[in-house]
């Protein structure tokens, strides 16, 4: 079996890690091919274009880039449909996805949609134009389905991989040991996103927020795990100018242990604050835009919460700072109250043992249900 696959960021990646073990437990010598992040290609996926060329946020970063994505777009286009694979994935990134999987289902490809565009937060006229492009969806949230249902696209629940792969609980204790501290430390997360126009939002932000946290806390520790060498170097550029000496190690990778063994985490929204949120690491939301795409989106979007754990839970969790509240001295204030209330940091781990239980499922066996309906109902 041949699959097309097309991720565009490192969640992406990491479900397209999930897709192709899923896939390989029936059809053993499937391939990939498309563009794959470093975790699909550890497992043999072949990248025609590199990832991080399609992992570009908000409106003005997509104008700017808009050449170059129309581009891979019809190279892409033309590479498929010259040589069809057996079946086309496209793996969130859904701006970019739906039309080639337009062309792809029109040219009798039968096509998948991991991760259901957020037509539950925002653009629910979309609906008509999913139904044109896919045979099917892959849904990771539960409450997706009947939404999808009632327009008459085919889903499928493969629950969220995260939730399967994170233990349900957290050794806080052993994974403060890897780095070297005990329990009297505090330790603070910082996750300002994967993508590069990301931290060019979000660095300086974090940087100054520490440096007010140090102000009520001066033992606190911070661990930043970035994603790759291009948004460390960024992350480094601003730390230089920080105006005293803060504790901050950054790291590449390490995620999750660095979740697993905070008190408190200051994240970007995205796919870190369901990781945070399913590691049971008590947390603040906070994210910043170009004024222009802040309100372009707010004019959109249908849901009342930002992140994706109050999205999925339907309840105010987490504490939001979004664009004009996305200061560093409200982000040090919510930070420190939830540093020194264990009250809150409970109710808020409990809330996150329920999220937990409703993401579970077992996605191997999801996605090959997907996959064979998909088959079977090609155009």
């Amino acid at each position: 079996m041949r699959i097309g696959v097309v991720a565009g960021e490192a969640s992406g990646d990491a479900l397209g890690a999930t897709l192709i073990e899923a896939v390989r437990m029936r059809y053993t010598e499937a391939v990939f091919e498309g563009i794959a992040g470093p975790r699909m290609q550890a497992l043999g996926a072949h990248s025609l274009f590199p990832m991080e060329m399609l992992s570009v946020r908000g409106y003005l970063e997509v104008v700017r880039a808009l050449p170059r994505l129309l581009s891979i777009r019809r190279q892409l286009i033309r590479y498929f449909l010259a040589s069809p694979p057996d079946l086309f994935v496209g793996i969130d990134a859904p701006d970019f996805n739906l039309a080639l999987e337009k062309q792809l289902k029109r040219a009798g490809i039968p096509t998948l949609q991991m991760v259901a565009p957020t037509v539950w937060a925002w653009r629910a006229n979309r609906l008509p134009a999913i139904r044109d492009a896919v045979t099917g969806v892959l849904s990771i949230f539960p409450f997706e389905r009947p939404i999808f249902e009632r327009a008459g696209i085919p889903i499928t629940d493969i629950g969220h991989p995260l939730a399967q792969q994170i233990p349900e609980q957290t050794d806080r204790a052993a994974a403060r040991r890897t780095f070297g501290d005990g329990c009297a430390t505090p330790i603070v997360a910082l996750l300002p996103g994967s993508r590069i126009s990301e931290l060019e939002f979000h660095a300086q932000l974090f940087v100054d927020t520490a440096a007010l946290l140090r102000l009520h806390f001066p033992q606190v520790r911070f661990l930043v795990p970035l994603i790759n060498q291009q948004t460390r170097n960024l992350f480094e550029q601003v730390l230089r100018r920080a105006p005293q000496h803060l504790d901050i190690q950054l790291l590449e990778g390490r995620a999750h242990e660095v979740l697993a063994g905070a008190d408190v985490a200051l994240v970007a929204s995205g796919t870190a604050t369901l990781e945070a949120a399913l590691l049971k690491c008590p947390m603040v939301i906070t994210y910043r835009l170009s004024a222009l795409t802040a309100w372009l989106v707010r004019r959109r979007a249908t849901s009342r919460f930002f992140g994706l754990p109050n999205i999925i839970l339907d309840q105010p969790v987490v504490p939001e700072m979004i664009q004009e509240n996305a200061t560093p001295e409200i982000l040090a204030a919510r930070l420190t109250e939830l540093l020194t209330d264990p009250a809150a940091r409970y109710a808020m781990v409990q809330s996150f043992e329920r999220l937990h239980h409703l993401l579970r499922a077992d996605s191997h066996q999801g996605i090959l249900k997907g996959i064979a309906q998909a088959l079977q109902h090609a155009p």
